[in-house]
């Protein structure tokens, strides 16, 4: 049985399209069964909510389990999941993305069919309409860059098989939760499934993009300095969470050249995304000085409809 774990925290607006999705030509009960398909078990978590989640997941019937738990915490959240949770592959999904019912089935089936396989993800889809121009400029650029097309994390979704569960089990409560599961496995042990797709909301506005743009150098942060001291390689090996050992993923000048070289067209969103990253590392300083890994800077905008 494939399982899916929903970490939610004030997410009644968008919650329900998610589970619409997952629900929809979803295989359930004896039917299921008869025919040889999978049941899927959706467990989701609301974490010190105080909004209409928990009653917008229930009234989704009784193939959605509800649990709610008082602490605002992600991490927490992801826990209690698993405690819930009643098979593999499982899948973890933020509350605010889209993923339908056949892709998950293309990550289930791709676990299933390459046993070194421990980790993937699906192809992203970032819908621009509606967001301000700066905004779609940014992620004209930030889409095509090869850490962000080839790492499972800024998608929402990760599927593991029960030995890559153990994997990300042993990680740290960091911010930056799916980078951290994207480098503790190694090249050969992920893939992006690109015949399963997640449609990711983005920002609509510059503001709102410079807020998540804050978070991400934040939690990259943490992740630096939990690497830093950690030794080269742990008992798990390369890749592995006592190591961690793999750049976290910044993206730098050389990256930019290159994309330039190969599409210079690109150069005013180029521009963006520059005066993006240094109001990220402005805006991320103090928290980064006061060690404060745990302020999460919440984008409204991308929630909204």
């Amino acid at each position: 049985m494939t399982s899916i774990v929903i970490p939610a925290h004030n997410e009644g607006r968008v919650i329900g399209r998610l589970l619409d999705a997952l629900l929809a030509e979803a295989p359930a009960g004896p039917s299921a069964r008869a025919s040889g398909a999978e049941e899927t078990d959706i467990v989701v978590v609301c974490n010190g909510c105080t909004d209409d989640t928990a009653r917008v997941a229930g009234a989704r019937g009784p193939r959605v389990r509800v649990v709610e738990i008082p602490t605002p915490s992600k991490h927490t959240a992801l826990r209690v999941g698993d405690e819930h949770a009643r098979g593999f592959p499982r899948l973890y999904v933020d509350a605010d993305v889209v993923v339908g019912a056949a892709d998950v089935r293309e990550l289930a089936a791709a676990l299933a069919g390459s046993p070194e396989l421990l980790a993937a993800a699906p192809g992203r889809e970032i819908p621009l309409t509606g967001c301000a121009w700066p905004v779609r400029a940014y992620y004209r650029v930030w889409q095509r860059l090869p850490a962000v097309r080839e790492g499972l994390f800024g998608r929402g979704v990760i599927a593991v098989s029960e030995p890559g569960h153990a994997r990300i089990a042993a990680l740290p409560p960091l911010m930056a939760d799916d980078l951290a599961a994207s480098l503790a496995f190694g090249p050969g042990e992920r893939r992006v499934v690109e015949s399963a797709r997640v449609v990711v909301h983005p920002p609509r506005t510059w503001s709102d993009l410079v807020k998540r743009r804050i978070r991400a150098a934040t939690s990259s942060a943490e992740l630096e300095h939990f690497q830093a001291s950690r030794p080269a390689g742990g008992p798990d090996g390369p890749g592995g969470p006592e190591s961690l050992s793999e750049p976290s993923a910044r993206t730098s000048t050389a990256d930019l050249r290159a994309l330039l070289r190969a599409q210079p067209r690109l150069l005013p969103g180029a521009v963006v995304f520059v005066v993006a990253a240094l109001a990220a590392r402005r805006g991320s300083r103090k928290a980064i000085r006061n060690q404060d890994f745990s302020t999460w800077l919440r984008d409204e905008s991308s929630r909204q409809g």
